[in-house]
């Protein structure tokens, strides 16, 4: 398969200095999907709270999921990030899953306590809501070209390269200490998706460093016809590779989510004990997540031997699994609780 290189901009806004990117609408699309789904949960009588409350819940999750995801992403990825000022610039990306996950889990724990209602039940609802955005969000690594998965042969079903590739980046000329922006333009010139007369006003004349890059050896080399076919020793230069995002996006989002949704639907007229869908995600997305960590390229920043021969996103999708053992566990005391009680 080809990769499209579609342009990660959506579209620029000429008097802003921050483009429309894939990335950030695609979480647009998961939150404004989200909220469509609890205000129908809260209508249904499935959630103890009101349609208005149901807005209120979206507002708490957009904030666990940026501040814990970005808080993730720092601690388990990207120490550079750190730095406030770094930290700060969530346009450039740089979110973790498994940090937004420990993010929401505090904000609907204040959410909770603020509109009085247990806690099971609306971690029930976000786990019903929250797969078409993991989908949507793994679209727009995809389209990044980011988060590619591992070397595999060429004749593998939807094998593809990446012009993100390192040793692609190294023939087509492209720095890593250029800007963002400026990698994604000359890709898009690679593809012959535009000229580099149109774009060089808007590339950067100076590095990270502050040394002058030189446009003009540049552009002869971005040519990605000519780089995709280059062999040496009789393999492609540029390997082929799993298009991860992808199957994250239908393993993780589509099928984590219909099946969520299949045990709902069936057990509509008899209601699970609460917290049982969430506990349900979050052992679907561990062992998806787990599995197909196997085909997606280790984190440069840690291999894949963080411990016991895992990724880090192994790791971290055992203590998904850790956790919801716990919500198991605290669900079965507070039920025998409530028994005695009673009795």
């Amino acid at each position: 398969m080809q990769f499209p290189a579609w342009d990660p901009v959506l579209f620029d806004i000429p008097w802003l200095p921050i483009d429309v990117r894939w990335y950030g609408m695609m979480y647009i699309v998961g939150f404004v999907v989200a909220q469509f789904v609890l205000v129908r949960l809260t209508r249904t009588g499935f959630l103890p709270i009101s349609a208005d409350a149901a807005a209120d819940l979206i507002f708490y999750c957009v904030f666990g999921v940026m501040l814990g995801g970005r808080v993730g992403y720092a601690l388990f990825y990207d120490p550079d990030l750190r730095s406030p000022l770094a930290f700060l610039q969530v346009w450039k990306g740089g979110l973790a899953f498994h940090g937004g996950l420990m993010g929401v889990a505090v904000a609907l724990w204040l959410f909770c306590r603020k509109h009085k209602v247990g806690w099971g039940r609306i971690a029930d609802g976000c786990a019903l809501a929250v797969t078409p955005g993991i989908f949507a969000v793994r679209v727009a690594n995809f389209i990044n070209g980011e988060l590619y998965g591992r070397v595999c042969e060429k004749t593998t079903a939807f094998a593809m390269q990446f012009p993100t590739d390192p040793r692609a980046m190294q023939r087509l000329g492209i720095q890593n200490n250029w800007s963002m922006r400026d990698k994604e333009l000359c890709i898009q010139v690679a593809y012959g998706k535009c000229r580099f007369e149109d774009v060089r006003p808007m590339l950067n004349d100076l590095d990270a460093q502050g040394r002058a890059i030189p446009w003009e050896t540049v552009a002869p080399k971005l040519d990605w016809a000519k780089v995709s076919a280059e062999m040496v020793g009789g393999e492609p230069w540029v390997p082929y590779r799993h298009p991860s995002q992808i199957y994250e996006g239908l393993g993780e989002g589509v099928g984590l989510g219909i099946l969520i949704w299949i045990v709902f639907r069936l057990t509509r007229h008899r209601k699970l004990r609460p917290g049982t869908f969430a506990v349900m995600f979050l052992l679907g997305y561990a062992v998806i997540r787990w599995s197909l960590e196997t085909v997606r390229e280790p984190d440069p920043q840690h291999g894949e031997n963080v411990l016991f021969g895992m990724t880090m996103g192994q790791l971290l999708s055992c203590g998904l699994v850790v956790f919801a053992i716990g919500l198991v566990f605290w669900s079965w005391l507070h039920a025998r609780k409530d028994a005695s009680a009673k009795a």
